[in-house]
């Protein structure tokens, strides 16, 4: 059977599991991916997220079959599709630029892709009408591209991926080009579309709020390289490199080596001797360590004057729900979130400590002999 069959035979029931095992991708001697192995289950919504260069969609056209690979295998349902070429596939792929035919009326460009099977006329509409209902464009049939918002040009595009039930869906930052309001208003219909469909979706993105909003699990590439797989709560509470510390939300990072003591103390040294609290448990006395904490797991109190973690607030930024408070502190500057309503205690040039539960904090293995 081939990738094709297998997705028919599955159609509109469920998704199809994915894997890559060794996958590695050059072009010439840059190395765009290297030995990515990975599992994608069935019916997942997988995000491939990272920076511009990190591989995302590289890996997103290797699944596709618009590249070769340079070494390694790609599976689907346990078939392997090194060399099935892209409409042997019978995927459904969703492109940032909508991709439209601007001849076309929307009816038609959703359409096409059950024409070029060549499906019955009255299954083709019924398929269409069922498509266009499915992301709320029905009524529009009609209508041009031209006609149309980018919003809608965009769901035009999803129905055309759609319309023919397929097992796996490719989204290739399909929402960078809409604004901030009609992104979000898409990002739950996507998440309820997926939920109808049924169908693997994997999606590019380089926003890391889409990606949590929208995911089963997520994979976080930088450099051609997995730095972590993983859901998106487990990606935000449990970062496991700086990278994706930084890269998923934001973090405060503080360099120290990890001290242990009899009873109250044991946690973190950083500069200046200055002691702070961690879960040591699995680390070693004096390995040195980067720790992460996220700002809105930082308590702002009174200086004491003891040696801690302590500085002038520099700046107070109001965003809405949550304030960001700038701190200057001895081992570099920091950032705590507060709700607004906390806010009117402090003011810029205030002198501040900061704490946190030893559990908030995420230590990261440093190279032996770095400071």
């Amino acid at each position: 059977m081939t990738l094709q069959s297998a997705a028919n035979s599955g159609a509109g029931k469920s998704g199809a599991r994915i894997q890559f095992d060794g996958v590695s991708k050059r072009y010439g001697q840059l190395a765009a991916l290297e030995e990515i192995n990975l599992t994608i289950e069935a019916g997942e919504f997988f995000t491939l997220l990272g920076p511009s260069g990190s591989g995302k969609s590289t890996l997103l056209a290797l699944i596709a079959g618009f590249d070769h690979l340079s070494s390694g295998s790609i599976l689907v349902d346990g078939q392997k599709a090194d060399d099935v070429p892209p409409h042997r596939r019978g995927f459904g792929v969703v492109f940032q630029n909508y991709a439209l035919f601007p001849h076309l009326t929307v009816e038609e460009n959703v359409a096409y892709p059950l024409r070029a099977r060549q499906l019955p006329a009255p299954k083709i509409r019924d398929r269409v009408a069922q498509a266009l209902q499915q992301v709320r464009l029905d009524g529009l049939g009609r209508r041009y591209p031209r006609q149309l918002s980018g919003g809608q040009q965009q769901r035009v595009a999803m129905a055309r991926a759609i319309v023919f039930h397929p097992r796996v869906l490719l989204m290739d930052e399909p929402l960078g080009a809409l604004d901030r309001k009609l992104r979000v208003d898409l990002q739950v219909e996507l998440k309820q579309l997926h939920r109808d469909l049924g169908s693997t979706i994997v999606f590019v993105s380089h926003d890391q709020e889409e990606a949590l909003a929208l995911s089963d699990r997520i994979a976080v590439l930088r450099g051609g390289r997995i730095e972590q797989v993983d859901t998106p709560s487990g990606l935000y509470r449990r970062p496991a490199t700086p990278f994706v510390a930084g890269f998923v939300g934001e973090s405060n990072f503080f360099e120290g080596v990890v001290k242990r003591r009899a009873g109250a103390g044991a946690g973190v040294e950083l500069a200046h001797g200055i002691q702070v609290p961690a879960g040591i448990e699995a680390m070693t006395d004096g390995e040195p360590i980067t720790l992460s904490v996220r700002p809105e797991q930082v308590a702002l109190l009174p200086e004491t004057g003891a040696a801690g973690l302590a500085g002038p607030i520099i700046e107070i930024i109001y965003v809405g729900t949550t304030t960001k408070i700038l701190i200057e502190t001895q081992c570099g500057r920091a950032q705590a979130w507060l709700p607004a309503q906390e806010v009117q205690a402090f003011r810029i040039g205030q002198r501040v400590a900061l704490g946190w539960a030893a559990g908030a904090a995420t230590l990261h293995p440093r190279p032996h002999g770095a400071r």
